[in-house]
């Protein structure tokens, strides 16, 4: 059986998910929603999955491949505009199955048996969506992603700080750092590349990839974004500007500021450790 997947494109109320991605390929407990429901339709016993485009197709071609991960055979086509089901159904009603045309269409706006939860209507039920998602979201093909305990869940390389506090349900994704007398949890995702530095407390929230959370600092109720804050009940969003409070680790090449250089070696002084890994991990993530 053939299936379509219609990527999402423009969500007004939710303008900053995505970021320089798209809204299918943004990761989503580490994984992007095209992966989540490659591997669904796989397990379905889909043979094979048509993906239409209209934003960043090469991008999408990337993440998704020829679906020889799933052991599927995936296209990626792309379209001048986001078509609606019933479009879909009229361009490409050749090929598919007569007898069950509807069920073999999908907007990728929402996860895999989660669809009374809209991924993209607004902050609010992302988050929600992403919380009830989490116990399913160690798919059969990910590899190292654990349970260190119950309803806490941790990817490869992640590593939290003897006396940090974990409080459940929480994900920590691949390549997380949780630094000394951190506080993380409860309901709290923690995205891949992610730094939570010395005494910082993360609760009720979402930190996206690749986003530092500096010492001392809280986010409780919102979403950290890079240098964004939004308030997930309301949407309110504000730009945090001091990137030893919170700011995003991929940055573009540049030659840092004597400010940066400042700020780094006070750090330094307060506590050598986590300063250190801070900074490789920071120059680790402007080199890819």
């Amino acid at each position: 059986m053939k299936w379509l997947l219609i990527c999402p494109w423009d969500r007004p109320l939710v303008p900053h998910l995505g970021g320089n991605g798209t809204l299918a390929t943004m990761p989503l407990l580490g994984q992007s929603l095209v992966e989540y429901w490659l591997g669904h339709l796989a397990y379905q016993g889909a043979k094979e999955v048509v993906i239409l485009a209209d934003e960043q197709p090469d991008l999408v071609r990337q993440v998704a491949g020829d679906g020889a991960r799933w052991g599927i055979s995936v296209r990626v086509i792309e379209e001048s505009r986001e078509l609606s089901s019933a479009q879909v159904l009229l361009k490409y009603e050749r090929e598919l199955d007569p007898t069950s045309l509807q069920n073999q269409i999908v907007c990728l706006d929402h996860l895999p048996g989660q669809p009374e939860i809209p991924l993209f209507e607004d902050y609010a039920n992302f988050f929600k969506a992403l919380l009830t998602f989490m116990p399913n979201a160690r798919t059969p093909e990910r590899v190292g992603v654990r349970e260190i305990e119950p309803g806490i869940w941790a990817g490869l390389n992640c590593h939290v700080s003897a006396d940090a506090q974990l409080q459940a349900p929480c994900w920590l994704g691949k390549n997380v750092f949780i630094g000394s007398k951190a506080m993380i949890g409860p309901n709290t995702i923690i995205e891949d590349g992610s730094f939570i530095d010395s005494m910082a407390a993360v609760s009720e929230g979402f930190v996206g990839a690749d986003t530092y959370i500096g010492q001392c600092s809280e986010v409780v109720g919102s979403m950290a974004i890079g240098n964004m804050l939004i308030k997930i009940s309301t949407g309110a969003t504000i730009q945090i500007p001091d990137i030893f409070v919170m700011c995003g680790l991929r940055r573009p090449k540049a030659t840092p500021t004597a400010g940066w250089l400042e700020k780094l070696s006070d750090l330094c002084v307060k506590n050598k450790g986590e300063a250190s890994l801070l900074w490789k991990h920071f120059l680790m993530n402007r080199e890819s």
